[in-house]
């Protein structure tokens, strides 16, 4: 009688705690999915994948709705909200790492445009070189080298931004210069096309 006594005490003990752990708010699954997402957003995430991340943000407010949800009802039950925290964190977990990634994505190519859009601006000052001059040709080839001379300036800015591990930003000022340097060139080429054209026509 006493030992079935004891067994019965022990079986009401672990069930009690067992609820126990089931209704108290899941504060440490709160947290920990909190800083998976912040860990994203330090990665860049916000930047880099920013509707990944919004809907990060979105899945962690969901779980949230569904724990308030939870919280008004007289027999509460984490155990489903817990598993869909875990959730949330296994996803910024793989938002972070795909930021990462992206990042390193951009900073190839902006080193690349670097390379072409360097290229662009040695081709572009031989072709102010062989362009005709003249009067009105001057002033316009005037006007071409401070167009390139900005985009020399716009290549420092991206290495700097670069340096300071902004890609975004790199990202897009090298590929802005790259289409004004390529637009030089294809205005360049078109003038000597057109000039040599001409002088071939004044021999015959």
């Amino acid at each position: 009688m006493k030992n079935r006594f004891l067994v019965s005490l022990t079986t009401l003990m672990l069930t009690a705690l067992i609820f126990t752990g089931c209704t108290q708010l899941p504060q440490t699954e709160i947290d920990a999915a909190n800083a998976a997402i912040e860990e994203a957003r330090v990665a860049g995430a916000e930047i880099y994948l920013h509707e990944s991340f919004v809907s990060l943000q979105d899945s962690l407010n969901v779980v949230m709705l569904n724990m308030e949800s939870e919280q008004s009802k007289f027999m509460k039950n984490y155990t489903i909200v817990k598993e869909q925290l875990a959730g949330v964190v296994q996803y910024a977990q793989e938002v972070k790492l795909s930021a990462e990634v992206r990042k390193e994505e951009m900073n190839a190519e902006v080193l690349k445009a670097i390379s072409e859009v360097q290229e662009l601006v040695a081709a572009n000052r031989q072709l102010i070189l062989d362009a005709p001059k003249g009067k009105e040709g001057t002033s316009a080839l005037d006007a071409i080298s401070a167009e390139l001379a900005a985009v020399e300036v716009a290549i420092d800015e991206v290495n700097t931004a670069v340096e300071a591990a902004d890609f975004m930003a790199a990202f897009d000022k090298i590929f802005a210069a790259k289409e004004k340097a390529a637009s030089i060139n294809t205005e360049l080429t078109e003038v000597i096309s057109k000039y040599m054209a001409s002088a071939s026509n004044k021999k015959r």
